[in-house]
């Protein structure tokens, strides 16, 4: 049954890629420019259905009274800023430096997740892939999936690493990588072959969000996740904090990290809930820009006097 996954894993990237370019070197800044590879129509069941993304504008309220005594009046003026359009600029500004290099979001499943790198694709026109969802088309379906898993555990990771090996060989992609891509030597090394952003979300934002939208904990994640005997919203959490807890390791080897809380900490949020996609996808961003001004600032360093 392994060889049979592997297989299809293979199959899965070659009904929709006509061309597989080659595989970049691992130094962002001695890879060439890759070619744009032609893409055939993605099956919808190769993304998971999220809610659509939408713009969050913010506001900025602005208070003034009239002089000489007279009564004061307040007024707050609201001025909408599409944030969208501020992560697309970003987005092309660091593009001519990131040369197609993809990008891989490691961390807890989750829509916040999601929607930001469905937000990054498209600043940064790139394509988008779920690796969950990859693997599960390459075992035949969730069901199948499961029972692989369940039947021969060996093998289901043999499909998430076949999986790994087509991402990592193409370029122009963000990727939603599940944990299975953080939990061996291979996987984390072919994660290598691009950027990796560890989207950091509070574990109770996780669980309240899968509650409320009735999303179960995925396939991939299963083994650990079941061994857990608690009830109701308590088992969702309990069973999130076994997977966070083995995982974490493996999150904290990408090359950054993006805080949900520390982002509402800098734009001084006190609820976590007031922080948007746009909002994460631009320090992602600006993550991506700070380690490609290092590695060049590393390369210039290096160079003979």
């Amino acid at each position: 049954m392994a060889t049979l996954a592997s297989t299809r894993a293979f199959h899965v990237f070659h009904r929709h890629f006509q061309v597989v370019t080659p595989r970049f070197p691992r130094s962002l800044l001695e890879a060439p420019k890759p070619k744009r590879h032609p893409l055939h129509q993605l099956l919808p069941s190769l993304c998971p259905c999220v809610p659509p993304l939408t713009s969050s504008p913010k506001s900025l309220s602005i208070t003034f009274s009239l002089p000489d005594g007279a009564s004061s009046i307040s007024a707050t003026k609201v001025v909408d800023v599409d944030l969208s359009l501020a992560v697309k600029k970003k987005a092309m500004e660091i593009s001519p430096v990131l040369k197609g290099t993809s990008i891989f979001l490691v961390g807890m499943n989750s829509t916040i997740k999601t929607n930001v790198g469905k937000l990054l694709a498209d600043a940064l026109r790139y394509y988008h892939f779920d690796s969950d969802s990859l693997v599960e088309e390459a075992c035949g379906g969730e069901s199948a999936a499961k029972s692989l898993k369940e039947q021969d555990e060996k093998g289901f990771h043999d499909s998430e690493t076949e999986v790994l090996k087509q991402l990592s060989s193409m370029g122009r992609l963000v990727v939603c990588a599940g944990d299975g891509l953080v939990q061996s030597s291979t996987n984390l090394a072919l994660l290598r072959h691009g950027i990796s952003i560890w989207i950091d979300v509070p574990i109770e934002m996780v669980a309240k969000n899968m509650i409320e939208e009735g999303v179960q904990i995925p396939v991939t994640e299963l083994s650990t996740a079941e061994s857990y005997s608690e009830t109701g919203d308590n088992q969702v959490f309990a069973q999130l904090a076994v997977v966070y807890e083995e995982m974490k390791g493996g999150y904290a080897t990408a090359d950054a990290s993006v805080s949900l809380q520390k982002v509402a900490s800098q734009l001084g949020y006190d609820d976590l809930d007031a922080v948007t996609t746009e909002d994460m996808a631009m320090e992602v961003l600006k993550e991506i820009q700070r380690l490609t001004r290092l590695k060049k600032m590393m390369e210039e360093a290096a160079r003979p006097f």
